[in-house]
């Protein structure tokens, strides 16, 4: 199973962007697919963002996540 993670953009350099999920985790992201600017967040799919959301859409996916890792319900990898 593939997922999207919602994660914030905190750098951009031409068509890469880092972003950051959660609270340190920072990966690169092609953003080629999507119009974005610093600040905003996306859900990053295979190294690709392929989604703007907006930041109560961010916060309410990240939370979902965190319920279901907490209470062990996360999918098969």
């Amino acid at each position: 199973m593939c997922l999207a993670i919602p994660g914030k953009i905190i750098e951009i350099t031409g068509e890469k962007a880092r972003v950051q999920y959660g609270e340190g985790v920072v990966n690169s992201a092609n953003i080629s697919l999507v119009e974005v600017v610093l600040g905003d967040y996306v859900l990053v799919h295979a190294g690709f963002a392929i989604q703007v959301l907006s930041e109560a859409e961010a916060m309410e996916t990240i939370a979902l996540w965190e319920e279901m890792l907490n209470a062990g319900g996360y999918p098969d990898a």
